[in-house]
């Protein structure tokens, strides 16, 4: 019945790690990460990535951040690996917007044309 690397992204909110002692807030923060993937990927062995563990320790003891975006993976033998979720970036633009560029490029030829008209024109008059 295991299931094969079941992927998530959650965002969660850390602002209750300040309720408290200043000198405990992320160590409780990172106790609340544990318990959100025990809770929702319903596995009772979690794993912190190196570099989300970074982020939250980066502003030290007392200030860990309010809230963090995570990408949880479950593999086949119920091992929880809480990561940063990172955006997924396009290599290739979509020819949609070259389309709309194009007359926003001929919109602004045209305003230059109008403003050395004025100015050409401002010298005549005076």
């Amino acid at each position: 019945m295991s299931e094969e690397n079941v992927t998530r992204v959650y965002t969660i909110n850390l602002g209750r790690a300040w309720l408290t002692p200043e000198h405990k807030r992320t160590d409780r923060v990172v106790n609340m990460i544990r318990e959100f993937a025990e809770k929702h990927m319903k596995s009772g062995d979690v794993k912190l990535d190196q570099d989300l563990n970074r982020q939250i320790w980066s502003r030290g003891k007392t200030n860990p951040p309010r809230k963090v975006r995570v990408k949880m993976v479950k593999d086949e033998d119920d091992v929880v690996t809480v990561s940063l979720y990172e955006e997924p970036t396009e290599s290739a633009p979509t020819p949609a917007p070259a389309a709309t560029e194009a007359p926003a490029a001929a919109t602004a030829e045209a305003k230059p044309a109008t403003e050395e008209t004025k100015a050409e024109e401002q010298p005549k008059t005076q």
